[in-house]
């Protein structure tokens, strides 16, 4: 009887080991998956945050350059908003030609004391008769005038086209307005609109 009792002692040891060796096998998978989702919850966080942070800064840098090269291929300068803004408030006088269509946007909002000349959104290698004298005629024939050129905001090229136009038919004083009417309206500056 002391000989079974010693065998189910033992067998009863061996069974509360393996069950204790298998709680612990459980809780290590346990920890072990904790931290693993854990870790792809830190990393998906850092990697959303990288992206959007890395995104909208290459995002910026693309515009800045394509920006960039836009003015040098134009050969005009370029105003600020504040800048435009003293500008009109010290009646200096200057020509404000918007670019957008007079329809969808000109009639809705413009910059005050601005003219319409529509211009297309892709660049302009050549420029037909009809435009160039269109042109030529709202410019005027003082060729130091200033001019400046500006569209709905700063990725839009239709400013870029009617200034780099102006620079080739030989006006010496022009500027592009990057900003547009977007930042024309975001700095609550007033705006005028056809009636």
């Amino acid at each position: 009887m002391m000989i079974k009792g010693v065998f189910d002692f033992q067998r009863e040891s061996n069974l509360f080991n393996h069950k204790k060796k298998r709680r612990r096998k459980m809780k290590a998978k346990k920890s072990l998956v904790s931290v693993l989702m854990a870790v792809v919850f830190v990393l998906g966080l850092a990697g959303a945050a990288m992206a959007a942070w890395g995104t909208e800064e290459l995002d910026t840098e693309k515009i800045a350059v394509t920006f960039a090269a836009e003015v040098e291929r134009g050969g005009y300068k370029i105003v600020a908003t504040q800048e435009l803004k003293k500008w009109i408030d010290e009646k200096k006088l200057m020509l404000i030609v918007d670019t957008m269509p007079f329809e969808a946007s000109f009639k809705k909002q413009h910059v005050p004391g601005a003219v319409q000349m529509e211009f297309p959104i892709p660049e302009m290698t050549s420029i037909d008769d009809k435009t160039k004298d269109a042109l030529v005629k709202l410019l005027g024939p003082d060729k130091d005038r200033l001019v400046v050129f500006y569209c709905g905001f700063v990725k839009c090229t239709r400013s870029h086209n009617g200034a780099m136009w102006a620079v080739k038919l030989g006006y010496k004083n022009v500027y592009r307005y990057p900003a547009g009417i977007k930042g024309w309206d975001q700095a609550g500056y007033p705006v005028e609109k056809v009636k």
